[in-house]
């Protein structure tokens, strides 16, 4: 039996259930508290992280990422990674989006709109900080302005790029609504990477919190719909997925390609030069400073080393679909992170992963 130590409010966490519940993986969950989130967890795993998984022998995990890649070695039945290495690859970089770049408007919905922010101090604090001996107001007012401060205003969101930060959620609304009233998942009529991915902004975030929830039930009721047929997909068999990338996904891949993409590579340039912040120019919406982050240079790298290990043939059809953006994601080729050289994640010591140090 696993152990999955986490917030049920908390974005990776969220995948991570999602994930187990679509396998059908035996777990029991246990809310995290402050002294495991702060001190025990990061002292054997070297890294600030939620959710941590425990196994069966003791041993922990984290890093959504690289626990599903090991889980799905552990448990193949029920495999979310399409046996197409093209459609593989895509499911990759959607979830990859989703992690990483779909995290910024989850955190704005969040905690820039204070009917959001309101219910989720309170819940948080009550999870997470129930051992932590402080007056209950002196927590919630400090995890709000911690929460709006670093990963709000810190991460970019200012008067210039509100706009551009919250289409991201309601473009991808436009864009996913079309897709789930014809077919149950994004690929296919199975779960993959790619809704596994998906699930972390869409179900603890923007199907849960009341500014983005209200938006979602009322704009894009089939993406709601999904959200309820990913976290029970694990009542269902499993269906068949096709050879190719249905083109209703196209927009969304475009949409990767003009954003996370450029993104990833601004801040790689910006951690080669050691710098701590760089800036970006998203569709035309300007990000002046942005904080660099080690781990998103090994995201990139990881879609790099998935892109060059395809074959000729898959390796043609994922350039079909790319188009100008494959030059994006090779912009800097070979780019070199640091980060687990020697493999041991999701186990061990992952000192550059501190950009998960949540509650979230």
């Amino acid at each position: 039996m696993l152990t999955l130590y986490g917030l049920k409010v908390s974005y990776f966490t969220g995948k991570m259930e999602a994930y187990l519940r679509a396998k059908r993986i035996p777990f029991t969950f246990q809310s995290m508290t402050a002294k495991q989130f702060m001190q025990e967890f990061p002292e054997k795993l070297g890294a600030l992280q939620m959710p941590v998984m425990q196994l069966a022998d003791g041993r922990l995990m984290t890093d959504s990422t690289p626990m599903i890649d090991w889980l799905e070695r552990e448990y193949p039945d029920r495999a979310i990674l399409p046996e197409d290495p093209a459609l593989a690859f895509f499911a990759r970089l959607i979830e990859d989006y989703a992690d990483e770049y779909l995290w910024r408007p989850a955190m704005h919905y969040r905690w820039s709109y204070w009917e959001s922010a309101q219910l989720l101090r309170w819940q948080i604090v009550d999870e997470i900080g129930r051992d932590v001996p402080v007056p209950g107001f002196l927590k919630r007012w400090r995890t709000y302005r911690r929460q709006r401060d670093f990963f709000v205003r810190r991460d970019g969101v200012n008067g210039q790029t509100w706009d551009h930060v919250e289409d991201a959620y309601l473009g991808l609304l436009r864009m996913l609504d079309p897709v789930f009233a014809r077919r149950d998942f994004l690929l296919g009529d199975r779960v993959t990477l790619a809704d596994i991915g998906l699930m972390g902004p869409l179900l603890r975030h923007f199907s849960m919190d009341p500014v983005p929830s209200k938006i979602m039930r009322e704009t894009a009721p089939h993406v709601m719909a999904w959200v309820m047929r990913v976290w029970t997909a694990g009542d269902r068999d499993w269906g068949t997925l096709p050879e190719t990338l249905p083109e209703d996904v196209y927009p969304l891949i475009a949409q990767i390609c003009q954003t996370h993409l450029p993104s990833l590579n601004a801040n790689a340039a910006a951690v080669a030069e050691g710098a701590a912040f760089y800036a970006v120019s998203l569709q035309g919406t300007a990000y002046d400073k942005l904080p660099s982050s080690h781990y998103r240079v090994w995201c990139l790298q990881e879609l790099q080393r998935h892109y060059h290990a395809l074959d000729a043939a898959a390796k043609a059809k994922v350039d079909a679909v790319l188009g100008d953006g494959r030059a994006h994601l090779l912009e800097k080729d070979g780019v070199k992170s640091g980060y687990n050289e020697d493999g041991a994640a999701p186990f061990g010591a992952q000192s550059l992963a501190v950009h998960h140090n949540v509650p979230r």
